[in-house]
């Protein structure tokens, strides 16, 4: 979904809880739908700074709290105690592998894997809605740098 679909359901979503729209969320909104990392608060502030240099962490941090609330953002915890928010996924889920070194993380689909987990908890009498895998190693330039150490 491109950035002004998204806006397009953000402003729907804050109109429906009675919320006012503002210049610096638009802003902050925009920028990350623009992005396709996993971003921190603290990097998103850098890059709505570039442009607006007067927008605080506070601001940041409401505005992501509101678009993950909404459903536009989801907000992820890889292991290195700092959040970070990613877009809704266009193609839907997908999975995580993160680099215990240098925290660099990677995105994968595997309809194998999905199926086998589909298959686990039919066998045991759950109905999945949502669920999240993370595998956590390293990456190939940090097991390369270990042997070499």
């Amino acid at each position: 979904m491109n950035p002004a679909n998204k806006m397009e359901q953000l402003s729907a979503y804050m109109s429906g809880k009675g919320l006012k729209s503002t210049s610096q969320r638009d802003y902050i909104a925009d920028t990350f739908f623009r992005t396709n990392t996993h971003i921190s608060l603290e990097e998103l502030l850098g890059k709505v700074r570039r442009k607006h240099k007067g927008i605080g962490y506070a601001t940041v941090y409401r505005t992501m709290k509101l678009l993950s609330e909404s459903g536009l953002a989801l907000s992820r915890q890889f292991g290195d105690g700092q959040t970070r928010y990613e877009n809704l996924p266009a193609d839907g889920h997908h999975d995580h592998i993160i680099c215990i070194k240098c925290s660099k993380i990677a995105e994968f689909h595997n309809p194998k894997i999905e199926a086998l987990q589909s298959e686990a908890a039919k066998k045991l009498g759950y109905t999945v809605v949502n669920h999240k895998m993370e595998l956590y190693g390293y990456c190939a330039d940090c097991a390369v740098k270990d042997r070499e150490a």
